[in-house]
């Protein structure tokens, strides 16, 4: 989590300010429940609202002598409250605190994160509905296969960062749980009503059994979405990046005023941005691992997920967020040029329409064989001898045989392969 790659309002979530305040607002919201359950004086729960709070170096030098963060926290808010604060944590483990206080923070993080993918397709619907009918080679193994239009290809994308959404907002309902269960989670010495009252408060659901931790299940679920997301960034951010070379220069990164590309080549236009992102998808996707073997904790409790999640809570979900803000720019500024779309398109001299050959050869009676022969042989000399595919076509007695010259002609037609843009376009984006 560096300055680079952070934006203030979720690296904010992250802050010790942050967590301890929560960790305070956990623990006044208890002492309310306490209070009504009459198992601490109102006086107590009233005065942890009123002078209840702390000082994050002062904590810190306790946490030196106390090797304990809780323990220090709860030693300084008590410096703060008085005596009341013999009734703070009654019932309580250290584990009601930091994992509550972990789904707020989470909870808060996707809730972030749900506005920049909602950014992210308003750019893309927006860029797909302005290139629906711009025409542009698809490819496949890299290699030019049939005509498409840009749009749709956006289209594809959209609706990947649909579901990306849906994910994202399936994982904020399932790491959105509260813990305040005591030591092995038995609730021994802390009443269920004091967790459904703090559940309430911070907008979380009740853990159904959360021994002394929440399942962290819940927790691997959370940052394997979070890995998913940032593959979809890097397969946009990889599409841009092959649009943008060179040779192909069909789309690429917006280049502002003054910026520079190279230290040496003052020519270049690089596509930093998008390589950036596929860097950032790759930091983001390292979470998930780590998070996955937190699963296994020992008994009813260990802390051997605790450092780990100290580190990829932060790490990814900062990551990630900046991630997406970048692409949702990149994709609502990217340079798209129709001109070299087409100029690709027609580059293979015909050989795109090949399939609506072979399939016009066989509703003319060869086989799918012979068809697929001879539409084969006529291709490979424009690969090797940079000839017209249809000239060749028209040219070869077996073909010939089978389909006039203006026949032909009339399968190398672009708008065929087109004619159900709408209809996809429909089914994504309704009337739009």
């Amino acid at each position: 989590m560096i300055p680079r790659y952070s934006r203030p309002e979720m690296t904010a979530i992250w802050e010790p300010e942050t967590r301890f305040r929560i960790w305070l607002e956990i623990e006044a919201h208890a002492c309310d429940a306490q209070a009504d359950l009459g198992v601490i004086p109102k006086e107590a729960a009233r005065a942890v609202w009123e002078r209840g709070n702390f000082e994050i170096a002062r904590i810190d030098a306790i946490e030196q002598e106390t090797k304990h963060d809780v323990i220090a926290f709860l030693t300084n808010v008590a410096e703060y409250v008085g005596d009341e604060a013999r009734f703070i944590h009654q019932g309580m483990t250290s584990s009601d605190v930091l994992d509550t206080c972990l789904s707020v923070q989470l909870t808060r993080a996707a809730d972030i994160l749900r506005d920049d993918i909602q950014s992210l397709l308003a750019a893309l619907k927006r860029r797909a509905l302005e290139h629906r009918n711009t025409l542009c080679i698809g490819r496949s193994h890299g290699i030019h296969a049939e005509p498409t239009t840009f749009g749709l290809k956006l289209a594809g994308y959209y609706v990947e960062w649909q579901r990306n959404l849906e994910r994202l907002e399936a994982a904020r309902r399932e790491i959105a749980t509260c813990a305040i269960s005591g030591a092995v989670g038995t609730y021994a010495n802390v009443d269920p009503a004091v967790e459904r009252h703090v559940a309430a408060k911070l907008g979380l659901e009740v853990e159904p059994v959360s021994t002394q931790v929440i399942p962290r299940d819940r927790h691997a679920m959370f940052f394997a979405t979070l890995g998913v997301i940032a593959s979809s960034v890097e397969r946009l951010a990889t599409e841009i990046r092959h649009l943008q070379r060179t040779e192909v220069r069909e789309a690429e990164e917006f280049f502002s005023p003054g910026q520079k590309g190279s230290s040496a080549m003052p020519h270049k236009r690089n596509p930093i941005l998008t390589e950036n992102l596929t860097g950032l998808a790759r930091t983001v996707r390292a979470a998930v691992v780590p998070a996955l073997e937190n699963v296994a904790l020992w008994h009813e409790r260990d802390i051997s997920h605790s450092s780990v999640e100290r580190m990829i809570g932060p790490d990814a979900t900062v990551t990630l967020d900046f991630a997406l803000a970048r692409l949702a720019g990149v994709v609502d500024k990217m340079v798209v040029y129709p001109d070299a779309m087409l100029r690709n398109l027609e580059g293979l001299r015909g050989l795109i329409f090949s399939q609506r050959v072979l399939l016009a050869l066989t509703q003319a009676g060869m086989s799918r064989e012979d068809a697929y022969q001879a539409v084969q042989r006529n291709a490979m000399k424009v690969w090797e001898a940079g000839k017209s595919f249809l000239d060749e076509l028209k040219a070869d007695p077996d073909v010939s045989k089978h389909m006039d010259a203006a026949s032909l002609e009339s399968l190398f037609d672009l708008a065929y392969h087109t004619k159900h843009v709408d209809t996809v376009f429909d089914r994504v984006f309704g009337g739009a």
